[in-house]
């Protein structure tokens, strides 16, 4: 398979770092977004992503606030690593996944404990992927990752704008793969997006950038 359909063909886009990049070895933490259709695609992302990945996964999902979610069980049964509930003023564990709990925005202190805030909405969300972004982008600049995945509105636009500024990388999912492509294509909209890449391919980039390994990467 040509790997160049993966990559988006803009000047911003450029290849994955190889092994022993210096550019893929610091990267400590991956902050994902999604809305509808998320929770299929992060299921699929989070499984795809091997056991020994040693970066801190933030993941927000606009949900229910009304309703107590279970989403955190949904998705640990489906990824080698540990998916939990994030809370309040909990230390950041490499290797664990934490998922914003509903009505709560997920975001990350100095000090790269976690804080969960009922501060006003932002374009009408709480959580909001667009805070998670900015925080992590302060917190860890260019050792942070942001995902946009599938999803109706444009919550993480503002946000990757923040992580490129400071040096981190983004991948943004392409229209093809996505059940909704608002905020994706908001986000590849901003032209800051490093990869614009199918569902399939993105646990594979997240492996090599944060592993420096992606096995299976341009076979076929």
């Amino acid at each position: 398979m040509d790997e160049s359909h993966r990559l988006r063909e803009s000047a911003g886009a450029e290849e994955l770092p190889g092994p022993r990049s210096a550019r893929g070895a610091g990267f400590q933490v991956v902050a994902m977004v999604s809305s509808a259709g998320g929770i299929s695609a992060l299921s699929k992302v989070l499984a795809g992503l091997d056991a020994s990945f040693s970066a801190s996964v933030l993941v927000v999902q606009h949900l229910d606030p009304r309703h107590e979610s279970l989403m955190a069980d949904i998705l640990n049964r489906r990824t080698p690593l540990q998916v939990i509930q994030a809370r309040d003023g909990e230390a950041l564990e490499p290797g664990v996944v934490y998922v914003a709990p509903p009505d709560r925005h997920l975001l990350v202190n100095p000090d790269r404990h976690m804080h969960l805030s009922q501060s006003e909405l932002v374009h009408f969300l709480r959580p909001s992927g667009d805070l998670l972004f900015e925080s992590v982008a302060a917190v860890y600049r260019e050792r942070a990752v942001g995902v946009v995945l599938t999803g109706t509105g444009s919550d993480g636009a503002l946000g990757v704008q923040g992580i490129k500024k400071v040096g981190g990388t983004v991948i943004a999912q392409d229209q093809a793969s996505s059940e909704f492509f608002g905020m994706p294509g908001a986000a590849i909209k901003t032209g800051v997006p490093d990869f614009v890449l199918p569902l399939e391919e993105i646990a594979r980039a997240l492996n090599m950038l944060v592993m420096g390994e992606a096995p299976g990467w341009g076979d076929g």
